[in-house]
Formats: C-alpha cells, structure tokens, sequence
C-alpha cells in the first residue's frame, strides 16, 4: 500500500510542479531534505547576504548552518534574547538581502502559493525587495484548491504555530480556527502568488518529504 501512496503522491508532486513551470516559477522536484539542502546551496553565491523568513522547513533542511560554514552573511530574526527593536530591524535587513529563503504555507494543485501571517515580513520579502527568492516546501503543503489552502492554514498551520509560540489564542488551546479577534492573533494577511512578482526571480524546490507545517 507504501508503493501505491508514493506512486500516487510522485504523480501529484510532478503534475503541479509543471503547472508552476507553467506560471513561469523556476522549479526544481528533489526527492528529500538532504538533496533540498544540496541544491539550494548550489543555487546562492558565496558572496550572497541571504535573509531567512520565520520557516520551520528552511531550519529542517539544515542549510543555514551551512551557509554560515562557508561565510555567507545570514540575516535572521529567530535568534534568542532579541529585544523587540531588534527583532522588527532585522526583519526589515531580511528584505533587503540577495536572496530571500523561505517557505510557504499551501501549495495548490494548480500552482497557486498561499501564505497567512500576522506581520506580513515574510510575505512582502517574497513579492519584492529581494534580488531572489527561494522556496522550498513539502510535500504535505500541497491541496486541492484555494479553498482548502485557506482551511489547511486556518486549522493546521495557525494552530500548530501558535503553540510553537507559546501564545494564548483560541486555536492553540482547541487545535482549530474559530475565527478569533484576540489581539495576539495570527492569521491577519493573506496573499496568493499565481506567477512570478514582475521583478523578482522566483525559484521553487518541491520536496517529496513532508517538511514544516
């Protein structure tokens, strides 16, 4: 049964990785973290400033390490003992890098990215002031629609993060949306990305693993 739902899920990672050809994206299909890893540090110069946007994935993958290994300048805002001043700075320095690594929160059948956020740092860096961005998700980021894209963040993606966070919203106590108006909450922007921004190269690496959440 392992055999059929890989086959099943390869064909589904192949078909929407065209699609997104089609829409213009670069596209790269890996098969794991280790060779997502590989190629995006193929894909950034040495001499690269690369901002990093708050991901899970892009930690998972294990390639910021590397990049400061080999002497690139990383600019990220999940460092500890950051006062709140520094931490909005630096995520004002991340849309000014060369290259803008991230994630993103649902990936459709059809192509279309989907993310929701409450700061909209990440979201405005993979839209424009970058000179390049690179995304990389997981296969599980992928569903049907827009419809579901929005479900999937709403009920998996806020919950699980707002229990990362330790914050005291609705959905990290029930582990579901209910469309709170709690001050602290998280879903606050959403955009959808159906092509490339005009001015910003745009790659994406599909990894037949499940990555983030």
């Amino acid at each position: 049964m392992g055999d059929l739902k890989g086959w099943l899920e390869e064909k589904q990672l192949k078909r929407t990785a065209n699609l997104l050809k089609e829409r213009g994206f670069e596209v790269f299909l890996v098969n794991d973290r280790h060779e997502a890893r590989d190629l995006v540090l193929k894909m950034i110069p040495e001499n690269a400033k690369v901002g990093v946007g708050g991901s899970v994935t892009i930690r998972e993958i294990g390639v910021i390490e590397e990049l400061e290994r080999r002497g690139n300048r990383v600019i990220h805002h999940w460092k500890e003992g950051l006062s709140p001043e520094e931490d909005l700075e630096i995520r004002r320095q991340e849309l000014l890098s060369d290259i803008f690594l991230s994630s993103v929160n649902a990936l459709t059948f059809s192509g279309e990215i989907v993310n929701m956020e409450a700061i909209g740092n990440r979201i405005a860096a993979q839209i424009f002031g970058p000179k390049k961005v690179i995304v990389v998700v997981g296969k599980n980021k992928l569903v049907i629609n827009l419809e579901t894209a929005i479900w999937r963040i709403k009920n998996v993606v806020t919950p699980l993060n707002a229990k990362r966070l330790k914050l005291e919203l609705p959905c990290a106590e029930e582990g579901y949306c209910i469309d709170c108006n709690h001050p602290k909450k998280i879903c606050r922007i959403t955009t959808i990305i159906e092509a490339p921004p005009a001015k910003t190269p745009f790659s994406i690496v599909v990894v037949n693993e499940e990555l983030g959440f």
